[in-house]
């Protein structure tokens, strides 16, 4: 990601500037600052396997969750971060004030699920993110390292790709994590077969 804006916004002033259908999916803001959102082909491949598994849960049980392919999520006055992936509960969308306008989520109600495909800037997901998602009450949270970019004192030494699983306990995450030969435990789909080396090819020409 690369800042390309010096001046402070609020979330109202970066939807005003930044909301036209043309340029929404390029940028977050982070404490005012607009960061855009470059990712690599790679990256959209591993999004889209993630989407596609979470998808075939959702249709094979019926379930009233959606997966947008563009979502926004206001954390404070100053922040209103694009997951990778976003699992929404559709019975909760009702109470969202902005959703039949655009597609911003306000609060973690309607959120049963995030994951974030770690890019070169993996400190967001491992630190800021796991903090903001944590405080928004959001259930579960995916940080895909496919690349295992992550620090070691996140992804342990010898750095490797992992999956690391933040499971919401009170205001705080307990985390699992998952390698090459593990099957990811989910605790919103708990039915879900999914090997952690199966993301890691995703990744992959």
């Amino acid at each position: 990601m690369v800042q390309t804006n010096p001046r402070i916004l609020s979330v109202d002033d970066f939807l005003a500037l930044y909301g036209e259908e043309d340029q929404f999916d390029q940028y977050e803001l982070i404490d005012g600052e607009v960061t855009d959102v470059e990712p690599t082909g790679l990256h959209e491949q591993v999004i889209g396997f993630i989407a596609r598994k979470l998808n075939v849960e959702i249709d094979r049980l019926s379930l009233p969750y959606v997966i947008p392919h563009r979502c926004l999520i206001r954390v404070s006055e100053q922040t209103a971060l694009r997951p990778d992936v976003v699992v929404l509960d559709k019975t909760q969308l009702v109470h969202e004030p902005l959703w039949q306008y655009q597609p911003v989520i306000t609060s973690g109600a309607a959120i049963k699920l995030i994951a974030e495909v770690v890019s070169t800037n993996w400190q967001n997901d491992y630190a800021r993110k796991v903090e903001d998602y944590a405080l928004l009450g959001v259930p579960e949270y995916w940080i895909a390292d496919y690349l295992g970019l992550g620090g070691r004192e996140y992804i342990g030494k010898p750095k490797q790709p992992t999956i690391t699983l933040c499971q919401l306990a009170d205001d705080l995450y307990v985390k699992a994590q998952f390698r090459a030969g593990d099957a990811l435990v989910s605790q919103v789909f708990t039915e879900l077969q999914l090997q952690a080396e199966a993301i890691f090819a995703a990744g992959q020409l």
